[in-house]
């Protein structure tokens, strides 16, 4: 992978595991040195901490129990990282869940629901409150550079997929988080905040492994060119790259890494 050297502070949703906590690694590897682990689940959240601080004894990782869905929980993970560290200079918005598989007319309205307030609203939450603390932000360097977001989607943000069982609801809100980079992006773009989307296609996280490890993704895979999975790592590289100076002058990007 390409060396980046990130300066500043970073803020990570859904931490305790797979992208996210490959993110946290990626970015530490990188130069950041203090860095906001939020997750629904606080005890994974702090196992990252605790392996960051192997890799890197002086890297001041915090874990913060955040339910992305609840505006005052995502208010309070962000005033914590703040009087943390001063500032947030990256944020990666990737907490989510698989939601529901099937027909619209086999879905519930409650389980649609719930995949929207996590998957969909829950961006545009930490987003929201992001964008909040980066205005207050002291601008850094000659680009006048206050921040960089990436919030998280998938190749079905970009396009569907044909399954007797699909994932409509989760590919709604992937295609909404594209939208939603866009359209924000465009409006603080001129504040020194680049806002940038990242499409992975098939990833071995824990979030899928019971798909992969039963082979009800076999077919899909092998139709991919490179006829595999990527792992977060790969993920997380396209990450750093997207809050690194060498994407300086991307924002409202959607980067596809489907393979």
């Amino acid at each position: 992978m390409s060396s980046f050297t990130l300066q500043g502070s970073a803020y990570i949703t859904g931490a305790g595991s797979g992208i996210g906590r490959a993110v946290a690694h990626a970015f530490v590897k990188n130069g950041v040195s203090q860095i906001a682990l939020g997750d629904i689940n606080e005890q994974t959240a702090q196992e990252t901490a605790d392996q960051l601080k192997s890799i890197n004894k002086d890297v001041n990782a915090i874990a913060i129990q955040v339910d992305v869905a609840n505006e005052d929980s995502v208010k309070a993970s962000i005033e914590t990282a703040t009087a943390a560290f001063g500032r947030i200079d990256f944020a990666v918005n990737n907490a989510g869940i698989n939601g529901p598989l099937g027909l619209a007319s086999d879905v519930s309205f409650e389980d649609w629901k719930k995949t929207i307030d996590i998957n969909l609203s829950g961006v545009w939450l930490c987003q929201r409150a992001e964008i909040t603390q980066m205005l207050l932000q002291e601008p850094v360097s000659t680009r006048q550079y206050r921040g960089a977001i990436v919030n998280v989607s998938s190749m079905l943000g970009i396009n569907g997929i044909w399954s007797e069982t699909p994932p409509t609801a989760y590919s709604a809100c992937k295609h909404g988080i594209v939208g939603l980079t866009k359209t924000d992006a465009n409006t603080v773009a001129s504040k020194g905040i680049r806002i940038n989307a990242i499409c992975p296609g098939f990833v071995s996280t824990p979030i899928l492994k019971l798909a992969l490890d039963m082979g009800y993704m076999d077919e899909q895979i092998a139709a991919t060119p490179m006829k595999r999975v990527a792992t977060p790592e790969e993920v997380a590289d396209g990450i750093v790259f997207l809050v690194s100076p060498a994407s300086s002058f991307m924002t409202g990007s959607a980067l596809v890494m489907d393979g």
